[in-house]
């Protein structure tokens, strides 16, 4: 059955509402394994709030840490050590894991985000905004995941539409341009799923 990570090439991408979009058009699971930032309850409640796919298949963190930074920064603050032998997959099918910031945030002193999918070996979905800058950011992030023998599923751009910038990094990073969320005036349940409709092929994630 299907199952996927998804990651960014930076915090702030969009990568939680597109994993949303995923997980709501999949009928999926969903999982963060580590939220650092509890603020509004963190991005699994606002999963919750917009992928309509019922309280049970939002899965609970692994680790809730309190300060909004990079993970091994939030784990130290709380006086936790992220323990990788902890964030087993769960079983269930479908499912969306979602990471935290880009691939290679770190989890503890030896261990990168990236690591962690590469033991867990799902393809990897990239979440990229359209600004400038895009081209290198998600070109790096392809190469980091492809250098831990990572298959690269494909990327999923957020923003306003960009064609120079879409093309060149599917052509030179040799990936599949899954589609393109634009900017919703309204982030509410029924207009996400409208524009993951609208702007993805479902059967690209079958």
């Amino acid at each position: 059955m299907t199952a996927f990570i998804v990651t960014g090439t930076d915090t702030d991408v969009g990568k939680t509402v597109f994993a949303a979009a995923l997980a709501g058009a999949l009928g999926a699971h969903y999982w963060k394994p580590v939220q650092a930032g509890l603020d509004e309850g963190g991005d699994r409640a606002q999963v919750a709030r917009l992928a309509r796919i019922g309280e049970e298949r939002v899965l609970p963190e692994t680790y809730r840490l309190a300060t909004p930074c990079s993970p091994h920064r939030a784990a130290e603050i709380d006086g936790v050590t992220i323990d990788p032998a902890r964030l087993t997959l769960p079983d269930h099918r479908p499912l969306v894991v979602e990471g935290a910031g880009g691939a290679l945030v770190p989890l503890g002193d030896e261990l990168l985000y990236a690591d962690l999918f590469a033991r867990w070996g799902l393809p990897a979905i990239v979440v990229a905004r359209t600004a400038l800058g895009t081209i290198n950011h998600t070109l790096l992030t392809i190469e980091a995941l492809r250098a831990r023998a990572l298959t690269v599923h494909g990327v999923a751009f957020v923003g306003d539409a960009v064609e120079d910038s879409e093309a060149t990094i599917c052509r030179l990073g040799k990936v599949r341009r899954l589609g393109r969320l634009p900017m919703l005036g309204t982030l509410e349940p029924a207009t996400l799923a409208a524009a993951f409709a609208n702007n993805f092929s479902l059967a690209d994630f079958r």
